[in-house]
C-alpha cells in the first residue's frame, strides 16, 4: 500500500504544484471533436470523459482528471473492457487518457496530449476496486528489473490475451511494453497467430502497464500519424538489442567534457492556442 500511496499523491502533488495551462481549463470544449497535432504535441477539441462507471473496466485516479479521450478511444476502451470481461472473466483498469482539451501533462508524460492514448494496468481487478483504493491504486510489476526476466507467479495467460485483443484491433497504432514483457509476448504467440505482435513496441517503463496509440481518426484533419512499425514481429534482433549491456566506468576527463543537451520547446500547432484561452 505504501508504494501505490506514493505513486499517486507524488502525481497529485506535481499535478497542483506545477499545473500546466492545459490542466487549468474548465473542461472539454463543445466544439466536434478533433485531435489535433502529434501525440506529444497536440491537443484535443471537443473531447469526452471515459463514464467512470462502466462495463469491464474501472478509473484509476479520477481527481487527477485524465479520463478524457477522442469518442474512438471511449469506444475502443467501452469495447475492449466489454471482452475482456466476457472472454476472461476480469475487470480493466484504466490509467491516464488525455486532459479535457488535451494538451502538456505537468508530470507522468510527454505523449497523451490527442486523446488517442491509453494507460491499462496489468493489475487485474477480479473484485471491483473500492473508491479509495481507485484513487490510491498500487502498481503491480509483472517484470524482475533487477534481473531482465518475467516474474511467472504474476504474468497469467490473460495478460497475453489482453494485449492480443487490444493489439488486433486496426484502430492501433502502437502498443508499448517493457522489453521483457515483449519477450515473453513472443514466446507464447504461435507460428499462425504473430502479426498483431509488429505493433508491440518495447519502451522501458511499461512493466506495471501497457501504454495503447490509435490512430488518427480520419475525420481529425489536423492530426498527425506516427509512421509505421518495421516489418516483421519485431521479436529478433531488433527486441535482443534492448537487453543492458555492460557499461565501463567513464574516465574522469571523459565525465567532464559530457555536455547536456538542452531539448528544443515544442511549438504547439496554432489550431490549439485558442482552446486554452476559450472558456
Amino acid at each position: 500500500m505504501k508504494l501505490g500511496l506514493f505513486f499517486c499523491l507524488s502525481t497529485i502533488f506535481s499535478v497542483s504544484i506545477n499545473a500546466t495551462s492545459w490542466e487549468q481549463v474548465p473542461g472539454p470544449t463543445n466544439n466536434i471533436s478533433s485531435s489535433i497535432g502529434s501525440y506529444a504535441n497536440g491537443c484535443l477539441d471537443g473531447a469526452q470523459p471515459l463514464p467512470l462507471d462502466g462495463v469491464g473496466y474501472q478509473v484509476l485516479r479520477s481527481k487527477t482528471k485524465r479520463y478524457y479521450g477522442h469518442p474512438h478511444t471511449i469506444l475502443f476502451i467501452e469495447k475492449l473492457s466489454q471482452k475482456v470481461q466476457q472472454e476472461l472473466d476480469t475487470t480493466l483498469l484504466i490509467g491516464d487518457l488525455s486532459l479535457a482539451r488535451g494538451g502538456r501533462f505537468s508530470s507522468g508524460h510527454s505523449s497523451h496530449q490527442t486523446g488517442l492514448d491509453i494507460d491499462i494496468w496489468l493489475r487485474l481487478a477480479d473484485k471491483p476496486l473500492s473508491y479509495n483504493e481507485l484513487q490510491l491504486p498500487t502498481p503491480m510489476s509483472v517484470v524482475d528489473l533487477k534481473n531482465y526476466q518475467i516474474l511467472e507467479h504474476r504474468w497469467e495467460d490473460r495478460h497475453f490475451d489482453i494485449i492480443r485483443y487490444a493489439a488486433q484491433s486496426t484502430d492501433v497504432a502502437r502498443i508499448f511494453v517493457h522489453p521483457v514483457i515483449k519477450e515473453q509476448l513472443c514466446k507464447e504467440a504461435p507460428n499462425n497467430d504473430r502479426s498483431w505482435l509488429r505493433k508491440v513496441r518495447p519502451w522501458w517503463g511499461h512493466h506495471y502497464h501497457f501504454h495503447v496509440r490509435l490512430v488518427c481518426p480520419k475525420s481529425s484533419l489536423n492530426c498527425v500519424n506516427q509512421a509505421l512499425p518495421p516489418q516483421g514481429d519485431g521479436c529478433g534482433a531488433e527486441l535482443a538489442s534492448w537487453k543492458p549491456k555492460a557499461v565501463l566506468e567513464p574516465s574522469i576527463n571523459k565525465r567532464k567534457t559530457n555536455k547536456v543537451k538542452q531539448k528544443k520547446r515544442k511549438v504547439i500547432p496554432a489550431q490549439c492556442q485558442p482552446l486554452i484561452s476559450m472558456r
